[in-house]
């Protein structure tokens, strides 16, 4: 159909029908869309009813996501049955069919992806520990992002190549193909890295949703991962966004890799005649009542000795991230206010050998 036909479809001086062959025309679009509307209806509903109970109920996600676009599925089947038996109707339909259906089966297999998502991980939360969770989570929202834009530039595809004029411009230029998958792939090849890094990223798993990640300094929780890039959240509520590929160019840090328990450890620096026996003991009788250290590990070690201080590591478990990061705040503050109180010459002071210069001075 060319673009000439649909002009003179839709242009008022060219329709002379009856009436009464409109009227019946629309009375058949209107009875074919509420029966339509009212099995799509009943079908839904019978659908619900049986999922609402037993092992099928992780289907709910599915069925909330696919109930708009099916409705609209369900509209136009009905006006292209109606179409088919009404002759004043059927070119008007055949003409926007072509854009229609497209958009409709693209929505409608986009809605399946992102109710198949929701469903999985629904169904996922009561079988597995936080661990395999974030892993299966980071590898469907992946393919979930993938498989979504792959639907969308289809269809507009389709939807393009229903357009008479789009139509024969994509056959002229195929006519110089060689060249235009140059100058396309030159282009798209930042997009193309990305998208192979980012399919990369969830079968190889660096880094996982939810996961404590270091990256250039900055720490943070990973909130997002899309195809392109990895969004970070920090502490103080930033919103760190690091390309997809610098977590496989660039080393990183991983503190949630295997298991959300982590060792805590806070550095003092002390002067070398500080007696290390009696704060190991205060650090230890300090973790014994304190509600975050989960008693898997404790210990105090001078790890380094200079003549002027001596560095002494206290290292502490948690059960996570954060009562990590909060144990070693207060056992810092308490250390410090400990030795203030009970071994003040332990604190690094500077000193001056006045003795020894007045004798050079003299």
């Amino acid at each position: 159909m060319t673009i000439a036909s649909i002009r003179t479809m839709f242009d008022p001086a060219s329709w002379q029908v009856p009436i009464d062959a409109l009227l019946i025309a629309a009375a058949l679009i209107g009875f074919a869309v509420v029966v339509a509307l009212l099995v799509h209806r009943f079908a839904f509903a019978v659908l619900r009813r049986a999922i609402a109970h037993g092992p099928a109920r992780h289907g709910q996600p599915m069925l909330d996501a696919i109930r708009a676009p099916s409705r609209w599925l369900a509209v136009a089947i009905a006006i292209s049955a109606a179409a088919d038996r009404a002759a004043l109707i059927r070119p008007t339909w055949e003409a926007l069919s072509d854009f229609i259906a497209p958009i409709i089966f693209g929505w409608l297999a986009l809605a399946f992806i992102t109710g198949w998502a929701a469903a999985h991980e629904q169904r996922m939360e009561s079988r597995l520990d936080p661990i395999h969770m974030r892993s299966r989570k980071t590898r469907i929202e992946i393919f979930r992002r993938t498989a979504s834009s792959l639907i969308i530039v289809i269809t507009i595809a389709l939807v393009l190549l229903s357009i008479p004029g789009v139509r024969q411009v994509g056959v002229t230029m195929m006519a110089s193909a060689g060249l235009a998958a140059l100058a396309i792939g030159a282009a798209a090849q930042p997009a193309l890295k990305s998208l192979i890094a980012g399919i990369q990223m969830a079968l190889t798993e660096p880094i996982r949703i939810g996961d404590m990640v270091v990256v250039d300094g900055v720490t943070g929780r990973v909130e997002e991962i899309r195809m392109t890039f990895v969004m970070v959240r920090v502490w103080d509520e930033r919103v760190l966004v690091v390309p997809t590929g610098k977590f496989f160019e660039e080393s990183f840090e991983n503190w949630s890799r295997s298991a959300d328990r982590l060792t805590g450890v806070v550095m003092l620096n002390l002067d070398p005649i500080a007696d290390v026996p009696p704060i190991r003991q205060a650090f230890l009788d300090f973790l014994k009542d304190h509600a975050l250290w989960d008693e898997r590990d404790a210990a105090a070690l001078v790890t380094e000795a200079h003549p002027e201080s001596i560095a002494l590591r206290l290292s502490m478990t948690a059960q996570d991230i954060s009562e990590a990061w909060t144990l070693r705040c207060e056992v810092r503050e308490y250390m410090l206010q400990w030795l203030r109180e009970n071994q003040p010459e332990a604190l690094i002071r500077h000193r001056l050998e006045v003795e020894a210069a007045n004798e050079r001075g003299g």
